[in-house]
C-alpha cells in the first residue's frame, strides 16, 4: 500500500542521483535525502517515538524541516508541524492538544523553545531535540548521523494517520485537522491532475512548509514526482526572483501578497524568468489588477489560483489560466479532480445563479475530523460534506467568488455586507498598501462598516477620498463610516486577522 515515506523510497530507487533538496550552500540527492530520513527515524525510534504516537515540529522553512516531516513518517508517527512563529503558550497549547511527547524544533525558534521551558509546567512529558546547534540542547540530526542508513522496518500503512496540520486561527484557537497517508496521496494526485505538476519539476518554496498548501500540494507531492526542491527561509521578493532566474524554477506557489511585492520590484522587468511555467496562487483573493500585472510581467507563465481550506487537504477550487485571464476576479471554477463543490443555502439547497450561500465540498482528500473534538468535527463535516464557512457567488456560467466568511460578514441596517467585495473595490486606491474591512457594534444599525488601512509610503488618505472612490465601484452603503490607519494582521498564509482586528476596535 502507497505511503508518504514510501514514496520518498521510491523515488529514490527509480532516481537516486536527482537532486532533491537546495537549501542554502547545502545540497541532498534523493538518495541522501532517503539515507538521512532513515537515520533519524533509528535516533528517534531510540527515543521512544513509536507507530501512532505524535511528533510536533517547530521549524522555519530549511532542509532540516523536510527531513523531520519524513522520519516521522517512516516510523508511522503522526507528523504535527506547526507555525514557527507561535509564542511559547501557543507551542504549548500544539504540544498539549495533539498529546506530543516529542518536539522537533529549528534553529531559528531556539528563543521561542527557552522561554516555553521557562514557562511553570510546561508539556509534561515532552522531550525537545534541536534540529542543528543549539547551546543547551542536543542536536538530534548531529547524533542521528552516526545511525545505520538502511531502512526502518515499521509496518505503515495508507489508512494510518500521518499529519495534524492546524487551522489558521481566523476565528479563534486553531483546531487540528486529521489526514491520513491516503488523503494526502490523494492531495498530490489532484493536484497533479487539476494543476498540472510533472515529473521533474523545480519547486521554489518561500512560503511557509508547514502549511498544508506548501506541505501537502508541493513539498509531499513533489517528491513523488521527484521534483527539485529548491528551499528559501523566507520570503523576499529580491531572493524569490534572483532563484527564479538562477535555479531555472518552473513552479513557485505564493500568496497574493507576494506577487503584489515581486511586481513592485525594479528588477522584474530585468531577470530572465522564462523558465517560470507555472505560478499558483491562494490562501487569499487575489486582486483582479495583481492578477493581470502578473500575466503581463511573465508572459510566458500560466497563472492559476487555487482556492480550498486545510480541511480540505486542501482542496477546493481552481482557476486554469485561461479562466485567470478571462475573470480574474473569481477565486476558481472547477472543482479540484475527485473533488465536488456546491453553494448552498442554510437549509443546504444549491442556490441560484447570482445568489450568495456557503461553500461546501467533499472528496478523496477531506480531513478525518478535528483532533480531540469530536463536537467540533460534527458541526464541520455533516454528511460527508466539509462545511467551510467560506461565503460564496455563483454566476450563470459556474465561475465561483468568494465573498466572505461567515463570521467576518457585517450586517449594517439589515443588509449583508461581504468584507472582501469591499476589500476588493478599495484596494485599488493608489494610496493604500493594505486594507481591510470589519464591523463595529452599532446601537443605531447593528453594525457599521470600517476600514482599516495601511498606507503605501508618502501617501495619505481621508475618508471622504476613500469614500469618494469606492462609490464608483460599489453601492453607497457598503462603504466604510470610519478609516483607522493600523498594520494588517496577517496570519503567515496571508490571511487577514480579522478577529484580532475587532478586538482591537473594542479597546
Amino acid at each position: 500500500m502507497p505511503t508518504l515515506a514510501g514514496a520518498l523510497a521510491t523515488t529514490a530507487f527509480r532516481a537516486p542521483n536527482r537532486i532533491a533538496l537546495k537549501f542554502g550552500t547545502g545540497t541532498h540527492t534523493y538518495a541522501e535525502l532517503d539515507a538521512r530520513v532513515n537515520q533519524l527515524a533509528r535516533e528517534l525510534r531510540s527515543r521512544g517515538l513509536k507507530k501512532g504516537d505524535r511528533v510536533v515540529i517547530m521549524s522555519g522553512n530549511s532542509d532540516a524541516f523536510v527531513i523531520a516531516v519524513y522520519a516521522g513518517l517512516r516510523l508511522g508517527a503522526i507528523v504535527v508541524p506547526v507555525n514557527p512563529r507561535s509564542a511559547p503558550p501557543e507551542l504549548d497549547y500544539f504540544l498539549r492538544d495533539s498529546g506530543s511527547q516529542i518536539l522537533l524544533f529549528g534553529t531559528d525558534v531556539e528563543a521561542t523553545v527557552n522561554k516555553w521551558h521557562s514557562l511553570s509546567d510546561p508539556g509534561q512529558g515532552v522531550s525537545a531535540w534541536s534540529l542543528g546547534a543549539v547551546e543547551g540542547h542536543h542536536d538530534i540530526l548531529e547524533l542521528a548521523a552516526t545511525r545505520a542508513a538502511d531502512p526502518v522496518e515499521v509496518a505503515v500503512h495508507e489508512d494510518d494517520d500521518a499529519l495534524i496540520i492546524y487551522t489558521s486561527g481566523t476565528t479563534g484557537r486553531p483546531k487540528g485537522a486529521l489526514f491520513d497517508h491516503h488523503r494526502i496521496i490523494w492531495v498530490g494526485q489532484n493536484t497533479s491532475m487539476g494543476i498540472g505538476t510533472l515529473d521533474g519539476e523545480r519547486f521554489l518554496h518561500a512560503a511557509p512548509l508547514y502549511h498544508s498548501a506548501a506541505l501537502n500540494m508541493l513539498l509531499l507531492h513533489g517528491v513523488m514526482l521527484g521534483a527539485t526542491h529548491v528551499i528559501l527561509p523566507s520570503f523576499d521578493p529580491e531572493v524569490v526572483l534572483e532563484s527564479i532566474e538562477r535555479e531555472r524554477i518552473t513552479f513557485f506557489f505564493g500568496v497574493p501578497t507576494m506577487y503584489t511585492f515581486m511586481l513592485r520590484s525594479t528588477s522584474i522587468g530585468s531577470r530572465d524568468l522564462s523558465s517560470l511555467r507555472t505560478c499558483m496562487y491562494g490562501a487569499a483573493p487575489m486582486p483582479a489588477t495583481t492578477a493581470r500585472a502578473m500575466l503581463t510581467a511573465i508572459p510566458g507563465a500560466r497563472l492559476v489560483q487555487a482556492c480550498g481550506q486545510t480541511e480540505g487537504g486542501p482542496g477546493g477550487i481552481v482557476l486554469t489560466p485561461e479562466e485567470v485571464m478571462a475573470h480574474p476576479e473569481a477565486s476558481g471554477r472547477s472543482a479540484l479532480p475527485n473533488t465536488e463543490v456546491r453553494i448552498v443555502d442554510a437549509a443546504g439547497n444549491d442556490v441560484a445563479p447570482g445568489e450568495i450561500g456557503e461553500m461546501i465540498m467533499r472528496g478523496e482528500t477531506m480531513m478525518k475530523g478535528y483532533w480531540g473534538k469530536p463536537d467540533q468535527t460534527a458541526e464541520t463535516v455533516r454528511a460527508g460534506w466539509v462545511h467551510t464557512g467560506d461565503l460564496a457567488r455563483i454566476d450563470s456560467e459556474g465561475y465561483i467568488t468568494l465573498v466572505d466568511r461567515l463570521k467576518d460578514m457585517i450586517i449594517s441596517g439589515g443588509r449583508n455586507i461581504y468584507s472582501v467585495e469591499v476589500e476588493n473595490a478599495l484596494a485599488g486606491h493608489p494610496s493604500i498598501g493594505d486594507i481591510a474591512i470589519v464591523g463595529r457594534p452599532s446601537e443605531e444599525f447593528g453594525e457599521t462598516v470600517v476600514a482599516v488601512v495601511s498606507l503605501r509610503p508618502g501617501m495619505q488618505l481621508t475618508l471622504e477620498e476613500l469614500r469618494a472612490f469606492g462609490r464608483e465601484l460599489i453601492a453607497d452603503y457598503k462603504l466604510p463610516r470610519a478609516l483607522i490607519f493600523d498594520a494588517i494582521p496577517r496570519n503567515p498564509s496571508g490571511k487577514i486577522l480579522k478577529h484580532v482586528l475587532r478586538d482591537r476596535l473594542d479597546t
